[in-house]
């Protein structure tokens, strides 16, 4: 059997494989197995079931989806930049139209996500467009089967002026946040975890090790936090999932003192 790419049917996580015998995202203490055991589809399967939209957040902002919804079902954002574009995180995959659009916005020079539940197709991209820098964090290495990471880092590392990814940690080992300076946003990973209603609005935020199973980070976890995020400026998060222009850096800063008072427990403050 050829080596091809593979995404899980429970959690769309890719893999660059012969036949993957498990998903190590699903595997993982964070998530749950597949009730019915591994089904993992070939992209070729994925290319003729799923389309996509983009839609633009900002002047230089843009969000790419994919439908119908897989796995996890992030968001892929785009920062469009004159000295060259920057992609953190990624849709679960790319119809040739959501290809297209990123080309006609100048293409990426600049390839990141903050842990794996951000992944998504990053190998699209990688293949499509061969952005030079490719980062991420050392200590998540181990989940990039699917793609080549060109320039692993240690504690932070500045993609372009205004625009730095921090190694946060916490909720995944080499988890990191994505500030962009110019924008005042944070690119937060699952640093925070922001539920919004149907309208998209967002009415509570929290902060966890595992979103499902409600495993509170721990004291340490939640200081590191808070140690990388206090310098930095910004008025809106955005997680693989969400963009949250209602949370700031003050509400940040409060979420994780307020954690940081009392014993490890979820618990979603009300926005």
């Amino acid at each position: 059997m050829p080596l091809s790419w593979w995404a899980c049917a429970h959690c769309g996580f890719w893999q660059r494989h012969f036949a993957p015998a498990d998903c190590p995202v699903c595997n993982d203490t964070r998530n749950d197995l597949p009730e019915d055991g591994w089904r993992f589809l070939p992209e070729a399967e994925v290319a003729a079931t799923h389309s996509g939209a983009a839609r633009q957040i900002a002047d230089n902002l843009w969000a790419f989806t994919t439908t119908p919804a897989l796995g996890l079902a992030g968001t892929g954002w785009l920062l469009v930049r004159p000295e060259g574009n920057i992609a953190f995180e990624a849709a679960p995959y790319y119809s040739d139209a959501m290809l297209a659009r990123i080309e006609a916005l100048g293409g990426i020079a600049f390839l990141a996500a903050s842990h794996a539940h951000g992944y998504g197709a990053l190998f699209q991209l990688q293949r499509v467009f061969e952005p030079p820098v490719v980062a991420i964090h050392k200590d998540d290495l181990r989940m990039t089967k699917a793609f080549r990471v060109t320039w692993p880092y240690d504690d932070t590392l500045t993609l372009a002026p205004g625009y730095t990814l921090h190694h946060v940690g916490g909720h995944y080992e080499g988890q990191a946040a994505l500030h962009d300076a110019s924008g005042a946003r944070l690119f937060c990973g699952d640093m925070f975890k922001i539920d919004q209603d149907a309208d998209g609005r967002s009415t509570a935020i929290s902060s966890h090790k595992a979103f499902h199973k409600d495993i509170p980070l721990t004291h340490g976890e939640l200081r590191r936090y808070r140690d990388v995020i206090a310098p930095l400026a910004f008025d809106a998060v955005l997680t693989p999932f969400e963009y949250a222009p209602e949370v700031g850096r003050e509400i940040a800063l409060r979420v994780l003192d307020e954690a940081l008072a009392r014993p490890p427990g979820v618990v979603r403050r009300p926005l």
